[in-house]
């Protein structure tokens, strides 16, 4: 049997709820069945037993062993080629273990325990001292999210974890301004996905001090259904524009390989067939030429004692996490007052990835980005609004969840970041999935239709697009 029609088999498993390889211990046992550790960093002989009266307690997730999964053979189906032996390596990061063993968590608390680094992994050593030579240590350290396993790993989760899947699942989502606020947001929704066109300010995942995000706020898109829409990829908190959520548990799979692929296949040849991103950005100067081809590594930059980081395409000794980063850019129009409107096509997707390339690489800082261009707004200065701008634009008012419609633009001390996710291609993913579930075997998904979602520019981005075309006249 090919890999493909293994792949394809595997797929139609998933949509029919079938048999595809499952764990032997679900994660809501474990809270009971599985050991619990109770000091924060050293479990085991070393230290001396458990201690009952010690809150810090660790429940043990079945040993990592290879699995694959949906991600993997839809990269195979989508790529319309052959899979290699290590076609599920993607699948050995540590939050997709976790998610596969708790299932029943919510990803929103699965992320924010990574982001607040809840999550262990056990480093073994042999215990020299015992008289037992079977005797290990088992020493707990912290884990990040996209940390590769190996076979035999073993992860930790806090012992109350249950307790705030149970407070997570358990809000209610029941106003109604609130409710229909967001499902304004829906540019399209079909039976696999919804995308949805995301306001500035509003943050897509949870974290420190962040209660209300996409990612918590996901139930609210669906009526009487207990399976909420599930991230798979992101947009900063103040870009706005395209996000794509997948609806089930098999069309988030398949958009997470598609999200992956885009970055693998344009480091691979350069080119991209299976999504299409077009950002637009206004920015401060002009680039040298009117398009171009950005391929800058963007490396990690720690601060602050490591309590805070930057990314930056200048590696040097402070410098971790280099990683390649591929941008297409044109300009749309340059402006008198020494402004350039920019479309910016993301062949990677890397964090901040945008951001970076545009103030370190061309030199043209992203207004409103006052991380990595705090120095070209020092000087800055408002533009005067024109008395013919439509007045909906000058208006301001509160919405749900602390956001605010209007401001921000050019013409004010302290603009917006004008970001904005103007376009996204992606394959039918409804009708890959209709595919999966008939009982032709013989499917071609490389001819699947292409769909196309437009998100209108936010209103700061409008206004000051206003602004700049009256000083041009």
């Amino acid at each position: 049997m090919t890999t493909r029609m293994a792949a394809l088999l595997l797929l139609r498993r998933l949509a029919a709820g079938g048999a595809v390889p499952r764990l032997q211990q679900p994660c809501a046992c474990l809270a009971t069945a599985a050991a619990r550790h109770d000091a924060p960093e050293t479990v085991g002989e070393e230290s001396g037993g458990p201690d009952k009266g010690n809150k810090n307690r660790w429940m043990e997730l079945p040993p990592f062993a290879p699995v694959d999964a949906a991600a993997a053979a839809a990269r195979a189906i989508f790529r319309g080629e052959g899979g290699d032996e290590n076609e599920g390596s993607s699948n050995s990061t540590a939050i997709r273990w976790v998610r596969r063993c708790c299932p029943q968590l919510p990803a929103s608390l699965v992320q924010k325990l990574f982001r607040l680094r809840k999550v262990k992994k056990n480093a073994v050593t042999a215990d020299t001292s015992s008289t037992d030579a079977s005797a290990e240590n088992f020493r707990l350290r912290r884990v990040s999210a996209k940390d590769h396993l190996v076979p035999g790993d073993t992860l930790f989760l806090p012992v109350n974890i249950q307790e705030s899947s149970v407070a997570e699942k358990t809000r209610k989502f029941d106003n109604r301004n609130e409710i229909e606020f967001l499902r304004s947001l829906e540019i399209y929704k079909d039976n696999a996905i919804i995308v949805v066109n995301k306001p500035p300010g509003m943050p897509v995942q949870g974290g420190v001090g962040i209660k209300n995000s996409i990612d918590v706020l996901a139930p609210m898109f669906e009526e009487n259904s207990s399976d909420a829409p599930r991230l798979v990829h992101r947009l900063d908190r103040d870009c706005s524009g395209v996000l794509v959520l997948g609806r089930t548990q098999l069309s988030a799979s398949i958009l997470h390989a598609i999200f992956r692929e885009k970055t693998a296949d344009a480091l691979a040849d350069g080119t991209q067939q299976v999504l299409q991103r077009k950002y637009i950005a206004l920015v401060m100067g002009t680039p040298r030429h009117p398009k171009g081809l950005l391929s800058a590594p963007l490396a990690k930059v720690l601060l602050q004692d490591g309590k805070s980081e930057r990314l930056t395409v200048r590696a040097g000794p402070n410098t971790t996490s280099v990683q390649d980063a591929l941008t297409e850019y044109r300009v749309i129009e340059s402006c008198p007052e020494g402004f350039t409107w920019l479309e910016l096509f993301p062949l990677t997707g890397r964090k901040h990835q945008l951001r970076v390339h545009c103030a370190e690489v061309l030199g043209t800082p992203i207004v409103g980005d006052y991380k990595y261009g705090r120095q070209a707004h020092q000087n800055w200065t408002p533009l005067p609004v024109p008395r013919t701008v439509d007045q909906e634009l000058l208006r301001k008012r509160r919405l749900p969840f602390g956001l605010v419609l209007g401001g921000g633009s050019i013409a004010e001390e302290q603009p917006q970041l004008h970001l904005h996710c103007k376009q996204m291609m992606l394959p039918d993913i409804s009708a890959g999935v209709k595919g999966l579930q008939s009982e032709d075997t013989d499917h071609d998904f490389s001819g699947l239709e292409k769909l196309s979602f437009v998100a209108p520019l936010p209103p700061h981005m409008r206004l000051s697009w206003e602004v700049l075309k009256s000083v041009k006249k």
